[in-house]
């Protein structure tokens, strides 16, 4: 995935479009952060509408490395509170391991992401904290 690319699938998580995000993503794939792992689109889908109806998230690419199978990047990842995200909130929807925000709140976390490709689509992603 050349960077042209890596920025067109950044500008639709940026913006909103799951189906542009999820384009880029291959039909067999384990998506893992914060404990948590996704392998089908749906469940992808559901969580970042449930999660960006809460919090405005934004990623800033600083590093940048890529071949034919993989994306290594170090990147910020802006997170700012459009209305209280409470513990019960986050536990009804089975994400009790996200840390609540209340409504104003920012956070910006330095992360490294990481992507394994095949055929130009993502077969594998993760993030740690920088």
């Amino acid at each position: 995935m050349n960077r042209q690319a890596y920025d067109h699938y950044l500008a639709c998580f940026n913006a909103r479009d799951y189906d542009g995000v999820l384009a880029h993503y291959a039909e067999d794939f384990l998506l893992e952060f914060a404990g948590y792992r996704f392998t089908r689109k749906d469940p992808v889908r559901r969580f970042y509408a449930f999660l960006h109806a809460y919090l405005n998230e934004q990623i800033t690419v600083t590093a940048y490395v890529a071949d034919a199978q993989m994306v290594a990047l170090e990147g910020v990842v802006r997170l700012e509170a459009l209305c209280d995200l409470t513990p019960e909130t986050l536990a009804a929807e089975g994400y009790g391991r996200l840390v609540p925000m209340t409504a104003g709140q920012v956070v910006e976390i330095p992360q490294y992401i990481h992507y394994h490709l095949r055929d130009g689509l993502i077969v594998k992603a993760g993030c740690a904290l920088a």
